[in-house]
């Protein structure tokens, strides 16, 4: 799904979640090759490394978006997830709930035998000194939006063209590069959906994508 769209489908789903007229969603996809800017990186692209020529030449767009944090890329091999998610009554807490995606992602990656965790004072999820998933987050009126990015079997290769997550002195890593075999995308969807159910105790129920509003 261009990301474009996906940020229209998100839309769309938050309204209707605002209005009580869907449950809890969670929108999973992959993005052909795009650079997305945080609230933090919006006012300066000095965390871009490539030139708008070369971009344009590898054909990877760019985006201005409102999640939090700084600059991270999308592309074909990474599995990102859209939860929109009404906090209330009980979760109305914006660092549980980056806690609890963060969780999530730990719960996910150690389905396929990796290790994965935390590293103080930044968000994600590592294993070693490397970003195996990032993590930017938009809530309004307690209903969240963007989400997770975790790398299947990303080409790391296009990280090149950022300071990730505006972190110069961290690497990234992808499952497929940990266990040194390919690992399905559709698989790692399983593992993510079922880590997603039990940290937000929810019920998983698959919609197709027809029914989206």
């Amino acid at each position: 799904m261009p990301y474009d769209e996906g940020l229209a489908v998100q839309r769309d789903l938050v309204e209707a979640r605002k209005r009580g007229e869907i449950d809890d969603q969670l929108l999973l996809v992959q993005h052909p090759h795009v650079i997305t800017l945080g609230v933090r990186a919006r006012t300066s692209h000095g965390h871009l490394r490539a030139s708008p020529d070369h971009l344009q030449a590898r054909s990877v767009a760019v985006f201005e978006t409102s999640r939090g944090g700084d600059v991270t890329y999308h592309g074909p091999g990474q599995l990102v997830g859209y939860p929109i998610l009404d906090l209330r009554p009980d979760r109305c807490d914006v660092h549980r709930y980056v806690r609890d995606l963060e969780a999530t992602l730990i719960d996910t990656v150690a389905a396929f035998g990796v290790t994965a965790g935390r590293l103080e004072g930044l968000t994600g999820v590592w294993v070693g000194g490397e970003k195996v998933a990032a993590i930017g987050v938009r809530i309004s009126r307690w209903i969240t939006s963007h989400g997770v990015a975790l790398n299947v079997s990303t080409d790391l290769g296009y990280f090149d063209l950022i300071v990730p997550c505006g972190i110069p002195d961290r690497g990234v890593t992808s499952l497929e590069r940990l266990l040194g075999a390919p690992i399905a995308i559709e698989e790692a969807e399983d593992r993510f959906i079922e880590a997603f159910a039990r940290r937000f105790e929810r019920e998983a129920h698959e919609m197709s994508a027809a029914r989206v509003p």
